[in-house]
């Protein structure tokens, strides 16, 4: 074969070739062991007087495969950075001498402690509860801390009298009885046994007590300036729980000093988070709609402390917001807001108006605010996986990094370019994607590609740190990740765009990436690879029922036939996402459903599901591989060990996950794996570095 380089041309070649591939082979990429060794920070807070910054640093606890996480302590300035004691969730009492935090504690479980804040440091538990606490607040005056906490119950039809059993004899417990139509949750197991209710408990110790009653839950707790009330979101109704009322929620006042309740709000729809202005005048709080929509952002209200004069402030403003915290001088909130991939920080007048305050490609998340207007957040790049800053209220855009904790860890670590991408759909729809390429990228070369479908649906891929995308690119893959329709930060319209149509409505916004991807030459057309969880796998299990572009797939915790789901999930409120129950009329029900696309599916697929998942429930993955089979399509069922939802709450488990991708995609590519692996584990697990 001639070459159409002339010799000197040839060799000049050869020795850029030689050059580029030592280069390559002298880079450091990131690797799974890395994996093990990256901590984060998150949830700081400034004392009142802006001097000290409390917040939780978290790591990998390698023994016992699990991650942990501690208090640690710095000045405003970022110097003296201290551990300062086990336990998560810190809050500052109002004068700043304390702070409040939850860890392990007698008899059991999560406890609240308090710490004085002085060089002596004395800790102090002053809960002993049965049932932990949740959202731990302190009163204004710092003599109270109001919390939530489960009050076991049992249900009404529970026990029967047996007839009296032989001395010595072992009988069977008894059955769990069940009653309430939500009666389980993933990550959690039962949650009927008892109901959530507000409590408060002295600050310097003593007996919890009890504000509310009665068969409700009840959450979202803030108290009122003046000490005097908590403020909660609950709905007190006797049929709470009916199908109708799924969307209900209204915002109550308990007094502190006898316990009587008031409503505050009464419409057909969702009212919650409430968040009283710094003078009491006023309560913002979350309105939503009662819709028959797969999707809505809410809005944004105030209303006066007795519950009038309700208006809304957010205008037509449509995005997904929270983390809601009034400015010192009662003009409005600051907030946070996920925004075509990015979050920034917003401003919502109390006369009106939304106004964004930081802009950037990046995730910037306001945490707190001391009495002078100095905060302190988090911000998050494609290359930074997330420090904390320090910067003020009135010029947010400048801000001071205050920690470096992976500075170590990814010390001389080439990471992979992040590049931003958006293309047309159809319908007119415009797709955010971003793709992760190879350290060392070379464009005249084909990669393999990955295609990842985030969960939710209705959630937003970001342009942050991704450890498993970059690691999956150290390995020579492209990847690409989009928001399709359904996914949140566009509006309402997109996200809404898929309902009573997904999966399906978003299949074409996937393949519109693909083909993206394809037109940019580096793409081997012949190993494209699929996979996603949750949301992604019900995705990818729909896609290669209608299509056979890819070379193999993984699908991973999928719903794949909603009729068996939702007699079988935690997820009740998906039925509401259908015209009609599949009892009376199941067309809708089935294309909606992969299973029945399963004669259709050529394309390699391998399901991984954690083995205690109550969302995307085991069954729904045995379904699935079953008929594969049965078709004569290969396919492996991986069963993760000590998993609900999803496969990678264990750090082990996260490290399986990104190793058995490879090895589905390696077995039935054309591409040359880029991992040597060996049998690792006696069940046949591989390992790689």
């Amino acid at each position: 074969m001639k070459t159409k380089f002339g010799s000197a041309a040839l060799l000049t070649a050869i020795a850029a070739g030689a050059l580029a591939a030592d280069a390559a082979a002298q880079t450091r990429r990131l690797s799974l062991d890395h994996y093990m060794d990256m901590e984060s920070v998150s949830d700081p807070r400034i004392s009142p007087d802006g001097s000290r910054i409390v917040y939780t640093r978290g790591w990998v606890d390698k023994v016992n495969d699990r991650r942990e996480s501690s208090l640690f302590m710095m000045n405003a300035d970022g110097s003296r950075k201290r551990a300062l004691v086990d336990g998560g969730g810190a809050r500052w009492s109002p004068d700043g001498t304390r702070i409040l935090f939850t860890a392990a504690g007698e008899p059991a479980g999560s406890q609240i402690f308090v710490r004085w804040m002085d060089e002596e440091g004395a800790t102090s538990q002053v809960t002993r509860l049965e049932n932990g606490p949740s959202s731990p607040r302190w009163s204004p005056d710092g003599e109270w801390i109001a919390f939530t906490s489960r009050v076991n119950d049992r249900a009404d039809f529970a026990g029967v009298d047996l007839p009296s059993r032989p001395d010595g004899a072992t009988w069977t417990t008894g059955p769990k009885i069940v009653e309430r139509a939500g009666y389980k949750r993933d990550r959690q197991g039962y949650v009927d046994t008892g109901w959530t209710h507000v409590f408060v408990v002295p600050a310097d110790g003593g007996a919890a007590r009890q504000l509310t009653t009665g068969d409700w839950n009840h959450g979202g707790i803030a108290w009122s300036p003046d000490g005097t009330e908590i403020y909660f979101s609950s709905y007190r109704v006797p049929d709470w729980d009916r199908p109708e009322h799924w969307q209900e929620s209204e915002i109550y006042a308990v007094s502190l000093a006898s316990g009587e309740i008031r409503q505050l709000t009464d419409r057909r729809g969702s009212d919650s988070g409430p968040v009283p202005s710094p003078d009491g005048r006023l309560i913002a709080y979350s309105v939503g709609d009662e819709h028959r929509d797969t999707y809505r952002n809410g809005r944004i209200h105030v209303m006066n402390r007795d519950g009038s004069g309700s208006r809304l402030i957010s205008g037509d403003y449509d995005r997904q917001s929270g983390g809601f915290q009034w400015a010192p001088d009662g003009s409005g909130l600051y907030f946070n807001v996920n925004r075509e991939g990015y979050r920034q920080l917003h401003f919502v007048s109390a006369d009106g108006g939304v106004t964004q305050l930081t802009e950037g490609a990046h995730l910037f998340s306001l945490s707190s605010f001391a009495e002078d207007g100095t905060a302190v957040g988090t911000i998050s790049t494609d290359h930074e996986p997330g420090d904390l800053y320090r910067f003020s209220l009135s010029d947010p855009g400048e801000a001071t990094r205050l920690t470096e904790v992976n500075a170590d860890v990814l010390h001389g670590v080439t990471l992979g370019e992040v590049e931003e991408v958006w293309y047309e759909s159809t319908d007119g729809f415009r797709i955010q994607g971003w793709i992760v390429k190879p350290p060392d990228f070379d464009p005249n070369r084909e990669y393999p590609l990955m295609l990842a479908i985030h969960g939710g649906p209705h959630s937003m891929y970001n342009g942050g740190f991704n450890f498993a995308f970059q690691e999956h690119a150290s390995n020579d893959y492209v990847v690409l990740y989009t928001n399709p329709r359904g996914s949140t930060g566009y509006g309402t319209a997109f996200a809404n765009a898929i309902n009573h149509d997904y999966p399906g409505a978003d299949f074409p916004d996937l393949m519109g990436g693909v083909d993206e991807m394809l037109r940019r030459g580096y793409v081997d057309g012949d190993n494209l690879f699929v996979y996603g969880c949750s949301g992604g796998g019900i995705l990818t299990s729909y896609i290669v029922g209608n299509t056979d572009r890819f070379r193999a797939a993984s699908a991973n915790c999928p719903i794949v036939n909603w009729m068996s789901a939702m007699g079988t999930s935690d997820a009740i409120g998906y039925l509401r996402t259908f015209e009609q129950p599949f009892w009376e009329d199941p067309e809708e029900w089935m294309d909606r459903s992969s299973i029945f696309y399963v004669g259709n599916v050529t394309t390699p697929t391998m399901l991984m599901t954690g083995e205690m998942d109550l969302r995307t429930p085991m069954g729904q993955t045995e379904e699935f591989y079953q008929a594969l089979h049965y078709e004569g399509v290969p396919t492996v069922m991986v069963r993760f060990q000590g998993e609900w939802h999803g496969t990678s709450s264990r750090p082990s488990n996260f490290l399986r996950t990104q190793l058995y991708l490879r090895k589905w995609f390696e077995q039935w590519g054309t591409h040359r794996a880029s991992i040597t692996t060996e049998d690792a584990e006696g069940d046949g697990e591989s390992g790689g570095s």
